[in-house]
């Protein structure tokens, strides 16, 4: 991890300092109270104090709040990404597949609790999008291609297809109380995924 200028890397205890805000940015802003008790967009303030560190050092990180958006999405966008992997070294491919799905739908549900924020990086010319598709249909590839590796899956079934599917569920059961129902249509999804014409 490099310093905001990208001139060195970060010192452990500035590391541990940027984790905690972007933990609490992303908690804060994801909330649908904004964390401020009083509903709309969490302060910087409220930010800094809820991730326990002073406002300068969130600034030292993160000089604006399109800066701090910009970087929650793509550190959860990130995760999301790196679990593919780490879910392969420990699960069946479907099982890893499943298991990914759900991260993803609670990325997008995170999301959606973010949206004016990121609407508002947009507006400021920023673009907390640009390479999304890319890294996710990396991600999913990962998991077709373990999963038709492993006689799972069957082997001609496209990574933006999947994404989009996904994407789909959680578009339509992306709130909390249907969650049920979006495990219900991933089931279905991930039966797609192993059928054989």
């Amino acid at each position: 991890m490099t310093a905001a200028n990208g001139d060195r890397p970060l010192r452990a205890d500035a590391r541990r300092n940027r984790d905690l805000v972007l933990a609490s940015a992303m908690r804060l802003l994801s909330d649908a109270s904004g964390g401020s008790g009083g509903g709309g967009s969490p302060t910087l303030d409220a930010i800094a104090k809820d991730a326990g560190v002073g406002i300068g050092t969130l600034y030292r990180h993160f000089p604006t709040r399109e800066a701090l958006v910009e970087a929650v999405y793509r550190n959860e966008l990130t995760a999301v990404c790196d679990a593919a992997p780490a879910l392969l070294d420990e699960l069946a491919p479907v099982d890893a597949t499943r298991a990914w799905m759900d991260r993803y739908i609670d990325f997008m549900i995170a999301k959606q609790g973010m949206a004016e924020a990121l609407r508002t990086v947009i507006a400021s010319g920023g673009n907390p999008y640009a390479h999304s598709r890319d890294l996710l249909g990396s991600a999913i590839r990962l998991l077709l291609d373990a999963g038709a590796a492993d006689g799972a899956f069957r082997r001609d079934v496209d990574a933006d297809d999947v994404l989009v599917s996904i994407s789909g569920v959680a578009l339509v059961a992306g709130e909390p109380s249907m969650r049920e129902q979006a495990g219900r249509l991933l089931d279905l999804l991930l039966d797609g995924l192993r059928y054989k014409p």
